[in-house]
C-alpha cells in the first residue's frame, strides 16, 4: 500500500478548509515588439540580446503594478527570406511564453542582406493583435544599422504615420558610430513616431560580469523546474522548452543564467501548461474534471479530490525557491554594482540592454505604471 506523505496530508485538509481565493485584478497590459537586424553584419546585437534579454524582463518586472506583457519577436535584413516581404520575418506573435521568445530569439542566424526599417515596423504593427486596452503600453524596438530609409516601396513618413494610428511607440537603437550621417534618419525616424531614439555599438565587448552567486542561482532554477506541472502535451511541450532554454542561458553567459533565473522567480514568467500557473490566475479552474491522461505522472495515482492539495503543495515549495532565488539575486545585483563602479565607462557609452532598460522605464512611467528603481 502507498503511504502518503504526512505533509500532503495536512496540505490536503488546509486545501478543503480554505475559501477559494479572490480573482486577482486583470493587470495593465504591456506589449513589446523587438525587431531586430540580422544581416551578415549584427552578430554582435544577437548575441547581445541573447545574454540581456533576462535582465530586460526582470527591469519590466520593477514595473508596479505588474503588468501583463507580452513580446513578440521580428528580424529583417536576411536575403534567406522573402524578398515579396522585404526580408522581413514575424518570428513570433505577441505571446506570454517568455520561454518561447527566448527559444526563437537563439534560432536567429545571420545572412545577408538589405535591411528596410520602415518595411519591418509597418509589418509588425499591421500583423499584430495588440492590446485594446486604454491604459496599455504598446511599444516597437527597431534595433539596427545602415540607412534607415534604404525601404524602396515604403518611406518612414508612412511607417510613422501607420505607428501613430494604432497608438505603437516605435523607438530605434542604432547599432553603429554615433557620428555617422545614418544615426540622424534613425533619430528623426524615432521622432516622428513620438519613441525615443538611442545609439549603441553592437560590436563593443561590454562587462558580463560573474558573482559568487551564479552557481546557486543557476541550481534553483533547475530546482525551480521541479515545481511545474505539465498539463497535456502542450505540458510536455513547455517543460521541454523550459528545460531548454535554460542550457540556451548556460550556453549565452553565466551571467544570463543567473538572470533567466531571476525571471523564473517573477510574476511576469507564466507558463500556460502549467497547473500551478493555471490555478493561480483561475481559482476556479477544476482540477477534477481533468481527465488521468492530461495530469501529470506524479499526478495520475491521486484521487480527483486530492489533486487541488497536490498543486497547492508545489506551489508553496516554488514560492519558497522563488525567495531564495530573489534573497540571492539582491545579493548578486550589489556585487555587480559594486564591480561596475571600479571599472567606469566612457561618457554616452551604452550597452543594448542599458538602452532598452532606460527607454521602458521613462515610457511606463509616462503611461502611469511606477517604475521602481
Amino acid at each position: 500500500m502507498t503511504r502518503i506523505p504526512a505533509a500532503f496530508l495536512a496540505t490536503l485538509m488546509l486545501a478543503n478548509a480554505l475559501p477559494a481565493a479572490a480573482p486577482l485584478p486583470k493587470p495593465k497590459d504591456i506589449d513589446l515588439v523587438l525587431c531586430l537586424d540580422v544581416s551578415n553584419s549584427m552578430d554582435g546585437l544577437i548575441d547581445s540580446a541573447k545574454i540581456k534579454l533576462w535582465d530586460i524582463v526582470n527591469e519590466l518586472a520593477k514595473v508596479k503594478p505588474v503588468p501583463n506583457l507580452r513580446v513578440g519577436l521580428y528580424s529583417y535584413g536576411n536575403t534567406g527570406y522573402s524578398q515579396d516581404k522585404g526580408w522581413v520575418r514575424k518570428d513570433l506573435d505577441l505571446t506570454t511564453d517568455l520561454d518561447e521568445v527566448y527559444n526563437k530569439l537563439n534560432a536567429l542566424k545571420t545572412h545577408g542582406g538589405d535591411e528596410y526599417v520602415a518595411r519591418v515596423t509597418q509589418t509588425a504593427i499591421l500583423d499584430q493583435k495588440w492590446s485594446e486596452e486604454a491604459g496599455a503600453l504598446k511599444v516597437v524596438f527597431v534595433c539596427g544599422n545602415e540607412p534607415a530609409s534604404q525601404d524602396p516601396e515604403i518611406k518612414l513618413e508612412r511607417a510613422a504615420a501607420t505607428a501613430n494610428k494604432h497608438g505603437v511607440i516605435v523607438n530605434t537603437i542604432y547599432c553603429g558610430n554615433a557620428d555617422n550621417a545614418e544615426s540622424q534618419g534613425w533619430s528623426r525616424f524615432a521622432s516622428l513616431c513620438a519613441g525615443k531614439y538611442a545609439n549603441i555599438d553592437q560590436n563593443k565587448k561590454h562587462p558580463v560580469i560573474a558573482t559568487p552567486f551564479d552557481k546557486e542561482l543557476g541550481e534553483l532554477s533547475g530546482k525551480l523546474n521541479t515545481t511545474y506541472l505539465g498539463c497535456g502535451t502542450e505540458g510536455i511541450r513547455g517543460q521541454q522548452n523550459q528545460i531548454a532554454q535554460d542550457a540556451n542561458a548556460v550556453k549565452a553567459a553565466p551571467a544570463a543564467e543567473a538572470a533567466r533565473a531571476l525571471s523564473k522567480a517573477q510574476a511576469l514568467y507564466k507558463c500556460s501548461w502549467d497547473l500551478v500557473d493555471k490555478v493561480k490566475s483561475d481559482p476556479k479552474f477544476d482540477l477534477k474534471a481533468l481527465k488521468t491522461e492530461d495530469l501529470p505522472e506524479e499526478m495520475r495515482k491521486l484521487k480527483p479530490e486530492e489533486r487541488a492539495a497536490y498543486v497547492k503543495q508545489k506551489a508553496t515549495e516554488r514560492e519558497e525557491i522563488q525567495k531564495k532565488i530573489g534573497d540571492l539575486a539582491a545579493k548578486r545585483a550589489r556585487h555587480i554594482e559594486a564591480e561596475l563602479k571600479k571599472q567606469p565607462k566612457p561618457a554616452g557609452e551604452i550597452a543594448l540592454d542599458e538602452a532598452l532598460k532606460s527607454i521602458i522605464r521613462e515610457q511606463a512611467t509616462a503611461k502611469g505604471f511606477e517604475v521602481k528603481k
